[in-house]
């Protein structure tokens, strides 16, 4: 059994707690980690530690009081790097609840880091991370475990799932949000700037599927079907995957910012006190909306795109 490390602080004079752990900290070899034991909750070296080393180190809470505190710190290996949050939702995707929770972006913004992300909007990065390990140590369905679908499998999933919910929904959010701008725009000038934002949505979503059903997914598809029947692949009309890839993550973008304006406009989907049965479910139905994007670019940006680049690299090799 291994040995664990534990450096009792309630032992050692208050001025001096923090120089011996950082010390500590500093003599560890990269990938080694030991714990920390306290009488109080050590979430403020968490911050120091961050501003004087910066993200080279994990922190995992082992205990949390009511009279001990033990929190396990490591300092990441050779090349580590911290997770961003578009790779934790990947390996869970119920962490994407606890991101949703807190407003943080794991589809378009995926490629941050929880830290980063964190500071950008002044959240509890430790707070945060607490509710994560809540998540994992819960079990998992493994019919949610998209990371490890067949390409082919994930591209049609997203087809037949997300596509075929976005050209459904596209259709009677248009006509609801159209009904509120002309209702009550002149008392709430907001729900006509939504209005034009969501036709804007619209626009860009239906040009946008449309390229990735008749273009990148087919040949998604193709490098699947290829390295399962080990034959050797064929060249692309466009170069290399990455090409339609970073166009694709480039509309994201700006669906993600449409989709971000309307929140903050709508006031994060929030109807006014007296709003009408139509202004009360267009709000529902863009809220609705909203989530099922998040999940649709996540699958895109941060799997499917990834290991479809990934793919084409080694049957090209």
């Amino acid at each position: 059994m291994e040995t664990i490390d534990i450096l009792d602080v309630t032992v050692i004079e208050p001025r001096l707690k923090h120089p011996t752990i950082f010390q500590k900290f500093d003599l560890l070899e990269k990938g080694d980690s030991f714990v920390v034991h306290n009488d109080h909750d050590p979430k403020p070296l968490y911050y120091q530690l961050l501003a004087e080393r910066g993200n080279i180190f994990t922190w995992q809470y082992l205990e949390e009081g009511p009279e001990w505190w033990k929190v396990q710190i490591g300092k990441l290996k050779e090349g580590e790097k911290e997770a961003t949050i578009g790779d934790m939702v990947s390996k869970d995707f119920r962490k994407a609840e606890v991101f949703k929770k807190f407003g943080l972006d794991f589809c378009c913004g995926g490629k941050k880091t929880l830290t980063k992300a964190c500071k950008e909007k002044g959240l509890d990065v430790v707070q945060i991370e607490k509710e994560l390990k809540a998540v994992e140590e819960k079990m998992a369905s493994p019919s949610q475990d998209f990371n490890s679908w067949d390409l082919g499998f994930l591209a049609d999933y997203i087809v037949n799932t997300h596509h075929k919910y976005v050209l459904q929904a596209m259709p009677v959010i248009f006509e609801y949000t159209q009904k509120v701008a002309k209702v009550h725009g002149e008392r709430n000038p907001e729900a006509i700037e939504i209005a034009n934002l969501f036709l804007k949505v619209v626009d860009e979503l239906n040009r946008h599927m449309m390229k990735e059903e008749n273009v990148l997914f087919p040949y998604i598809k193709i490098l699947a079907s290829t390295k399962k029947n080990l034959k050797n692949l064929e060249p692309s009309p466009f170069g290399t995957i990455e090409n339609p890839v970073r166009m694709m993550e480039k509309e994201h973008e700006l669906v993600g910012e449409l989709m971000e304006n309307i929140k903050k406009l709508s006031h994060n989907y929030t109807p006014p006190a007296q709003a009408c049965t139509t202004f009360r479910l267009s709000y529902a139905k863009l809220k609705e909306f909203e989530d099922d994007l998040h999940q649709h670019i996540h699958l895109e940006n941060n799997i499917l795109f990834p290991k479809a680049i990934a793919l084409e690299i080694d049957l090209s090799e």
